[in-house]
């Protein structure tokens, strides 16, 4: 079963919130009534209100994204690296090699690689050997 698809921004603003010790169920509760103005204080540039806007278009399915993960539509190489950083506490340098098309050598359990195996969005190839992770744009060739 796919997981529903958001943004990149989004992702970060639910990240965001986990790492700031907002549960789950506090995310769905304060977006279903609309009242996320104490988020603010989280991330003053964040609009949190994007998440209403998502839960409008179908509460269902962000629900789902919340509670059972998501993918994001499109990620960039700025956006692996910090949805690296916000989901899984992995900085460059400490946790992977950062390079200009993603990341190598990646220290990431099973889990946590096949959460973000379905969380990255169709333009990555990730793979594992024996110096860990890569995760890799792919090229033009690896599309076909």
């Amino acid at each position: 079963m796919s997981r529903p698809k958001i943004s990149q921004m989004e992702a970060y603003i639910i990240e965001t919130l986990r790492t700031n010790g907002i549960t789950n169920e506090e995310i769905i509760h304060d977006v279903k009534v609309k009242d996320v103005s104490k988020w603010k204080q989280i991330h003053e540039k964040f609009d949190f209100e994007q998440l209403i806007t998502l839960a409008e278009k179908d509460f269902e399915s962000f629900e789902k994204a919340i509670n059972e993960g998501y993918a994001v539509k499109f990620v960039t190489v700025g956006g692996l690296e910090r949805l690296l950083r916000l989901k899984f506490q992995k900085e460059p340098g400490k946790a992977y090699q950062k390079l200009e098309t993603g990341a190598k050598e990646l220290d990431l359990d099973e889990v946590s690689l096949q959460e973000l195996k379905q969380m990255l969005s169709i333009n990555w190839k990730v793979e594992k050997d024996t110096q860990g992770v890569s995760v890799l744009l792919k090229e033009q060739k690896d599309f076909n």
